[in-house]
């Protein structure tokens, strides 16, 4: 039925934006992901999604704790329409779950802070395994939760008086090396063809307009 439903919803784009649609899928990937903990300024957090959705990261894990996440939108530029945006804010403290549906789907968790057993950013291994990404709120960095569950710590090495980056400059960096990395590896790291059809799917939605309209005329004609 989904597969029927893309194909007519189609025909409501221009093949042009088809196209692009299709180039841009063949450079998503879910090997890494990103998460973000409890991030208090808006125009971080969209400055994260923003720097994902430019080098390839389809999917975003937030967890709203004592910081409910909203969208700075000059910042953003409309990025998260083409993201996976999953929220975890169902209870006080949403870190722990959130970490640990991680690690049940196959991820590594990497904590991106100074650590004594941390790992500089160019000598990751991408090899070991799927990765998500932890980066902390701008005041205290990760909590104790997370610190906890994670595999790993990662850090990018500094020589500067000044020890610490703002969080959606550290995210960009990291983000920018290690899906450079990714690609040139041997890793098989690209979507697969039912995660490009259940994106393309949602872009298709967020792109046209009335789509739910166009859903819903087009169930009624074809009940499963």
């Amino acid at each position: 039925m989904e597969d029927a439903l893309i194909d007519h919803l189609r025909q409501f784009v221009t093949d042009r934006r088809l196209k692009q649609f299709e180039k841009r899928l063949l450079q998503r990937t879910r090997y890494l992901t990103v998460v973000l903990e409890d991030i208090f300024q808006p125009h971080n957090a969209s400055a994260v999604l923003r720097s994902c959705e430019c080098f390839g990261i389809q999917n975003v894990h937030i967890i709203e704790n004592r910081n409910e996440y909203r969208i700075s939108p000059d910042v953003a530029l409309g990025s998260y329409k083409w993201l996976t945006l999953e929220r975890h804010n169902l209870t006080p403290y949403n870190t722990v779950t959130a970490l640990q549906s991680l690690k049940l789907a196959g991820y590594r968790i990497v904590a991106a802070t100074p650590h004594k057993n941390d790992c500089k950013l160019e000598d990751f291994d991408l090899t070991k395994g799927k990765a998500a990404l932890v980066f902390g709120s701008e005041l205290d960095g990760l909590t104790p939760g997370a610190l906890d569950l994670a595999d790993e710590f990662i850090q990018i090495p500094m020589v500067g008086f000044t020890e610490s980056l703002n969080i959606s400059v550290s995210a960009a960096i990291c983000i920018h090396f290690l899906t450079h990395q990714l690609r040139k590896s041997g890793i098989e790291w690209h979507l697969t063809e039912t995660e490009r059809n259940e994106v393309l799917l949602t872009w298709l939605k967020n792109t046209i307009r009335k789509a739910d309209l166009i859903e819903l005329s087009f169930r009624e004609k074809h009940p499963s």
